[in-house]
């Protein structure tokens, strides 16, 4: 068993490194140069379009409103990867990885873009009034291949379950280091309250997280904000760090070991896509749920999704981290998960730690609830919905499985089956290109959209 193991390691490793990061980068810039750079041309557009909206009633049909379409995408990305990845490509790859981390960001918008167009472009209205889309219905009806949208929605359905113990793991792990309660007791009462909200539906889930993500990003953020002011002196040091090792090889500083330059961009485009799904096809199954006059202007949601995600979130904990040195530590490297928590502590006190952990809480608490929700829509689209019902429980039990750390050797084949999700979406959204294309053509030069909007 530990052979194959380490052959499942092995792979996962290669698979990660450049092979997939190079699909994923030139699949951006490719959607990037086909739908004419639209995110750099059309920023203010956009932003008014979704943020400047948000107390407007929203056009066109759908189950939830397109904030609560984010939020819930966002629910999904959000998490982890925030706070515990982003001093990992630190550690592994330099301050110049963030750099390449808001590069991969810009390009990878295009993806989410077009996945998001894609869902809602291709979804359904089930007989209960629920709209219900993602990469299982553009495959079986924009691309009339049922047996991709199979196996994309049974191999997500399948990859929930172990990700959904990690980050049940995560969370009682934080929730043992700060309050010093049991992991099962935690695993229980976080399942009882993920319960509460996904049985709800789509309508729940967007409700809880309409409140939650905001708070929790006003919280973690704002802190990082009052670090940022209370050290305006080392905003130079942070952006020249950052700039002047993007290009070039770092050499080894106190406990950082120094990085080559391909590590530099390899850790900056993982930690990039790692954090916001572009091309996993997880968040078009939330924005497929939109109130929407037109597929383009739930796009425009799903591009502020990266830019709240990655350039917003992500970008805070590289400040804090960066600005408070401990990523030079003696040792930084061997507990690279636990910087961001220095050096929160470095700043607040022991408030600092009881911060970051009460956020990985509620960032791992909004993720588990959303991607419940997506395995249980693989398994209506596979099943029927009596089966969705019942992976509700399987799912919910994963929680407590994952909290006590049972079934780790499964959490082995983790990447691999994020690549089964990854790749059949990417070759999907490559063939659909063209209607993504026409589209957001028809959006731009429509009297009912566009021009319509920019006239008022």
């Amino acid at each position: 068993m530990n052979q194959i193991l380490e052959v499942v390691n092995s792979v996962s490793s290669w698979l990660w490194g450049l092979p997939l990061i190079s699909l994923l980068a030139v699949t951006g810039i490719y959607l990037t140069v086909r739908l004419g750079f639209f995110q750099f041309r059309y920023p203010i557009y956009m932003f008014k379009q979704t943020f400047g909206s948000v107390f407007k009633k929203p056009k066109g049909e759908g189950t939830v409103t397109p904030l609560q379409a984010l939020t819930s995408a966002l629910s999904a990305t959000v998490g982890a990867a925030n706070i515990v990845g982003v001093p990992a490509a630190i550690m592994f790859g330099g301050p110049g990885a963030i750099f390449w981390m808001w590069i991969i960001a810009l390009i990878g918008m295009s993806i989410k873009f077009s996945e998001s167009v894609l869902a809602v472009r291709f979804r359904e209205k089930k007989e209960n009034g629920e709209y219900v889309g993602g990469p299982m219905y553009y495959m079986t009806k924009g691309l009339k291949m049922k047996w991709l949208g199979v196996w994309f929605a049974f191999a997500l359905m399948i990859e929930l379950i172990p990700s959904i113990m990690v980050q049940g793991n995560a969370v009682s792990a934080a929730v043992n280091e700060t309050f010093q309660l049991s992991p099962l007791l935690t695993g229980i009462v976080i399942a009882l309250i993920v319960s509460l909200i996904v049985f709800g539906g789509i309508k729940r889930i967007g409700k809880v997280t309409e409140v939650i993500v905001p708070i929790m990003a006003f919280f973690y953020v704002g802190a990082a904000v009052i670090i940022l002011l209370m050290n305006l002196d080392q905003v130079p040091y942070v952006l020249n760090l950052i700039f002047s090792n993007a290009f070039s090889s770092m050499a080894p500083v106190g406990g950082f070991a120094g990085a080559a330059i391909g590590e530099i961009i390899r850790w900056g485009f993982a930690r990039g896509l790692y954090s916001n799904e572009a091309g996993l096809g997880t968040a078009p199954i939330a924005h497929a749920a939109a109130q929407t006059d037109h597929p383009v202007r739930q796009g425009f949601w799903a591009v502020m999704g990266i830019v709240i995600d990655t350039l917003i979130i992500c970008t805070a904990t590289a400040f804090v981290v960066l600005s408070s040195g401990v990523w030079t530590r003696e040792g930084a490297i061997d507990n690279s998960a636990s910087l961001t928590t220095e050096a929160f502590n470095y700043y607040f006190g022991s408030i600092g730690s009881y911060l970051v952990s009460i956020s990985l809480i509620f960032f791992v608490i909004s993720t588990v609830v959303v991607i419940i929700f997506y395995g249980v829509k693989q398994a209506e689209f596979l099943f029927g919905h009596k089966t969705g019902e019942m992976m509700k429980f399987v799912y919910l039990g994963s929680i407590i499985i994952g909290s006590i750390g049972g079934a780790k050797i499964i959490w082995q084949f983790l990447d691999l089956a994020l690549a089964a999700i990854l790749i059949p979406n990417i070759i999907a959204v490559l063939l659909l290109s063209n209607e993504v294309k026409r589209l957001k053509d028809e959006f731009f030069t429509s009297d009912q959209y566009y021009l319509k909007d920019i006239k008022k």
